[in-house]
């Protein structure tokens, strides 16, 4: 079967059923609802059908083995996370080069090699159990971890005594990323909670019920007490963080993935432990920083869509009484952390990373060095420590973890490894792409040495565009070896995204979210009509919320591009919020409920403006089986309307990953086979040969 052609007798029949829904007047027909049943021995027929038809087709393509092999030789590094500093101890995720997961190990400071605590290696034969978070308590005694299986987004917390590396019998389940917050003596922690799903649907049904909670070691989950519910509000997740000093915890209220929150504050001194709202409204961002006494530092957006760092009086918290510490600018502030007395902020100009340190007067004492024009993924530090850690990368650079003295400045590498290859031998543009609509577009272009941008390059665009997130140049062992494979490799940073602001974010937002895809359709055009591919060679890919965007511009403009991979995504945007936490991106994406918003949400949905007798080009959409974020029924639906719909002969396929889910702990194995079968697909879609 050749990979470009396919005959759509080949594709497993999908029952098209009469079902059709009255939606604020408009008749919707929902002929494929039944693959929502995901567990239902018709769907799970359905989808292991299309497995192996995808399965068939990828594995003749000639040159598949030589990029899944290529990919394990890019790979060969040792991957090392953000340390957390606790006692005398750095505590650190480590993944040697040729380990599944990543360990979770801590250690000493006369330590030449750090010590194990969790090799995931041991938990599974298959490698899909991961670690997900860790906290170590203050005084570096214990450390609280999370752990998930086959991908899902539930975990279990255990407790470890790091000095005997002995797990305690506390055990915590049925959690969304707790977020771990330790009381000052290490007799137990705050956590957010969920109630469990109901039996049978855990990766299916909706949100449950958050709460804010706090565990004492030694005591069962079952008489964790409970701080702070919001009954009938299961969209609210509550997060606590207990300050340097042990004074107070500061609760951080969000409505899913809204990025304004709301902020209260508890006196831990105090046996009554009285709520009291600090930052009442959800009407902007507020990240709490750092604490001197009644003093709260905060990130807010607050009067400032770029960000700015304020001082929060805690008896006295109006805004007309916080005193600015450092005042919005060009650059848009993205995390930042109090070391020493210092307040060290890492920004995006131009969606390129700046990292300085401040006084707390805010008065710049140093801008940092990095390596290159990047991203800095993480930045933490312990508010009594001397340093701070973080993490930096770009498109040919792997994330390294760099050690920051705050006093001087310099940062230095905090565990070095040599890459296989030389990132030297690739070259990074940036262009700015004008819309219709007068927006300028920052586009990165990157190639190998050798590979010239023409029409013949083959070329894939690759985008997001959604919840405040910025596409900065940042790592992904995909886009290296799509690069080594001699293409070109394109990334937008559309509106929507967080490269410029909130201001930018909501420009892609709601009934906004339009301009998201013309943005990206704007780009591939560019693309095109400068000379630096051509439609034959052009792939686009996004992967989530980057799927919804790969859908909608390809049901928009099919004849625009060469093949689309459109992976994991958000794909039926009329149900999206009846499913795992779906309903938590009304944020972005409006609610079907709303009968404006449903109007915007149906006019680009992809399942829905799939067009019978259309051309499309060739297609590999990517789903898991325990994705309980974006649930695989979405990538189901789509795939059987476009394959009904096909005009021509150019494949659809539908590729299922099982034990997986939404990329969560998946595997190195996995991930390299996933990326091996979208290149091979990819190149021989476009009809080109990949280099070796």
């Amino acid at each position: 079967m050749h990979p470009r052609r396919i005959d759509p007798m080949k594709y497993p029949k999908a029952r098209r059923d009469p079902l059709v829904e009255r939606l604020h007047g408009m008749a919707v027909p929902d002929p494929y609802r039944w693959l929502e049943d995901v567990d239902s021995e018709e769907t799970v027929a359905w989808t292991e059908a299309q497995n192996a038809l995808a399965r068939s087709v990828i594995d003749e393509i000639p040159f598949r083995g030589q990029i899944r092999s290529r990919l394990d030789s890019l790979s060969e590094v040792e991957a090392v996370g953000v340390p957390k500093e606790a006692g005398d101890r750095l505590f650190f995720t480590l993944r040697a080069p040729d380990a599944r997961q990543a360990s979770l190990v801590w250690q000493g400071s006369g330590d030449a090699e750090p010590h194990t605590l969790v090799d995931p290696e041991e938990l599974s034969d298959d490698g899909t159990i991961s670690v997900t978070e860790f906290a170590p308590s203050p005084c570096g005694k214990y450390i609280a971890y999370t752990k998930a299986e086959a991908g899902s987004d539930w975990q279990i917390l255990r407790v470890i005594d790091v000095g005997t590396g002995e797990h305690l019998d506390d055990r915590l389940e049925w959690l969304k990323f707790p977020g771990v917050s330790w009381l000052p003596d290490s007799s137990g922690f705050f956590y957010a909670a969920s109630e469990p799903p109901p039996p049978g649907d855990e990766l299916k049904a909706s949100v449950t019920q958050r709460s804010l909670r706090l565990h004492h070691i030694g005591e069962e989950q079952s008489a964790d007490e409970l701080i702070l519910k919001y009954p009938g509000q299961p969209q609210w997740l509550v997060y606590g963080e207990v300050t340097a000093d042990g004074r107070y915890l500061i609760v951080s209220i969000f409505k899913g993935t809204y990025q304004e929150n709301r902020v209260a504050l508890i006196d831990l001194g105090s046996s009554e432990r009285t709520v009291v709202d600090l930052m009442p409204n959800f009407d902007a961002t507020y990240r709490f920083v750092g604490s001197e006494g009644d003093v709260l530092f905060f990130h807010t957006t607050r009067e400032a869509p770029f960000g700015r760092i304020v001082a929060v009086n805690s008896a006295s918290p109006a805004p007309e009484n916080w005193r600015v510490v450092i005042p919005e600018s060009d650059a848009t502030i993205d995390q930042a952390v109090c070391v020493a007395g210092r307040l060290v902020v890492a920004s995006l100009r131009d969606a390129v990373a700046d990292l300085s340190v401040y006084s707390k007067q805010g008065k710049r004492l140093h801008q940092v060095g990095l390596p290159g024009a990047g991203t800095i993924e993480v930045l933490r530090g312990r508010e009594r420590g001397q340093v701070a850690y973080f993490s930096y990368g770009d498109f040919v650079r792997p994330n390294l973890v760099y050690r920051l003295d705050v006093e001087t400045g310099e940062p230095e590498a905090f565990r070095g490894d040599a890459l296989p290859y030389d990132p030297d031998d690739y070259t990074t543009e940036t262009h700015w792409v004008e819309t219709e609509a007068g927006v300028r577009v920052p586009v990165f272009l990157t190639r190998k040495a050798g590979v010239e941008a023409g029409r013949k390059t083959p070329t894939c665009l690759y985008g997001y565009g959604g919840f405040n997130i910025p596409m900065s140049p940042h790592f992904k062992i995909d886009h290296l070896s799509w690069l080594d494979l001699g293409g070109q490799l394109a990334v937008a940073c559309i509106r929507g995204g967080g490269e410029f602001g909130e201001d930018w974010h909501q420009a892609g937002a709601k009934t906004n979210r339009p301009n998201v895809f013309s943005d990206f359709i704007a780009v591939a055009e560019w693309l095109v009509e400068t000379k630096r591919t051509s439609t034959p060679k052009l792939a686009i890919y996004g992967r989530s919320n980057g799927g919804l965007l790969v859908g909608a511009c390809m049901t928009q403009r099919p004849e625009l591009f060469g093949a689309c991979l459109p992976t994991v995504g958000v794909l039926d945007m009329l149900r999206f919020h009846l499913f795992t936490v779906g309903s938590f991106w009304v944020s972005d994406y409006g609610s079907p409920d709303d009968k404006p918003e449903f109007e915007v949400l149906h006019s680009y949905s992809p399942v829905h403006n799939v067009v019978d007798g259309t051309a499309y080009p060739p297609t590999l959409v990517s789903t898991a089986d325990h994705d309980d974020r974006v649930f695989p029924a979405h990538s189901h639906k789509f795939a059987a309307a476009l394959q009904a719909a096909q005009a021509s002969d150019a494949p659809i396929l539908l590729r299922v990953d099982f034990r997986a889910g939404h990329g969560l702990g998946k595997p190195k194995g996995k991930l390299l086979d996933e990326v091996a079968d979208r290149w091979a697909f990819a190149f021989a879609a476009l009809d080109s040969e990949p280099r070796f």
